[in-house]
């Protein structure tokens, strides 16, 4: 039994991954200021004696003794990041510091969840883990695509100055139960919104692609990744290659909900990029991992959760 700290853990990633580690047999600590996590996600794991929820914000210093430390707080759908951009750079970068003094002080190990959107509105298809990027530093995404971009900095530098034990994931588009409603992220955004009737609100002309990963095998990965030798640091892609236009998505979305929903267009919002796409030969020669999970079949049991909460409210 370890004992993990999983920081974001009531959040939608932060769940599924403290409910697989509890699975596991691991003693959890999920930290969560409940900015975007919800207590509902982790009700379940509430009655077991190995799970622990601390209400706790990251920009302050945590004093724990833990093995190991998954660091996920931050939020992640524009909606929510851009509400307060100024907080969004402090989670990731203030965050970073005082997980990285953390696992220092305590020598766990410690695993940085990243994100695709490192590489901006990418200049290279499919985006592999040596691309620099094509970022925007002062636009209305900068809070989070540069925060992110700094936090690996700091665990490249933690690592080289302190021989801290890091892994760093570059995660993409995941989708799955316990997303939330109103996030804004175009896959709970389609299934809301054609459950509902409404309008499925497409932004630019829907020919901008996207690829999108099922949360139990993006949780798989950072396992994974997590398990591996200390020669393996990151950063490292974690999604699916497989490519969809948002009209595809969106037209299968309403195919399996069985909608009226009608389709409209509106303006592109500044610096969205225009193609996602991971390069994951990394992962799979170093994790044997690839997802399998067809997005028809994601996309049901999404379905299925937002159809039951919709229901319930």
């Amino acid at each position: 039994m370890k004992r993990i700290l999983v920081t974001g853990g009531a959040g939608f990633l932060g769940s599924h991954l403290c409910e697989r580690l509890l699975g596991e047999g691991h003693d959890v600590i999920c930290v969560e200021n409940f900015y975007t996590g919800s207590k509902a996600n982790v009700a379940h794991l509430m009655s077991s004696p190995y799970f622990e929820l601390v209400r706790h914000d990251v920009t302050f210093p945590l004093y724990v003794e833990v093995d190991e430390i998954y660091n996920l707080a931050c939020p992640a759908s524009p909606i929510h990041y851009q509400f307060d951009p100024v907080q969004t750079t402090k989670t990731s970068v203030h965050g970073a510091i005082n997980m990285l003094g953390l696992a220092k002080r305590v020598k766990a190990k410690i695993l940085q969840a990243s994100t695709s959107e490192v590489y901006g509105d990418p200049a290279v298809h499919p985006q592999r883990e040596d691309y620099w990027g094509n970022v925007n530093p002062i636009g209305v995404r900068s809070c989070y695509d540069e925060g992110k971009r700094c936090a690996e900095t700091l665990f490249f530098d933690y690592h080289r100055q302190h021989r801290l034990r890091i892994k760093v994931a570059r995660i993409f588009n995941t989708y799955g139960p316990r997303m939330h409603p109103n996030d804004g992220r175009v896959v709970s955004n389609f299934i809301v919104q054609a459950l509902k009737g409404e309008p499925i609100t497409i932004y630019g002309d829907g020919q901008q692609t996207r690829s999108f990963c099922y949360v139990d095998e993006l949780i798989d990965g950072l396992v994974r990744l997590m398990d591996t030798g200390d020669e393996i640091t990151g950063p490292m892609n974690l999604g699916n290659p497989n490519e969809f236009t948002i009209l595809e998505l969106a037209e299968q979305v309403i195919e399996l909900t069985g909608s009226k929903s009608a389709i409209e267009k509106r303006p592109l919002p500044q610096d969205d990029p225009t193609q996602r796409q991971p390069d994951i030969a990394y992962a799979r020669e170093t994790l044997g991992w690839e997802p399998v999970i067809q997005l028809r079949d994601g996309l049901r049991r999404t379905i299925d959760y937002f159809d039951r909460l919709l229901t319930a409210g």
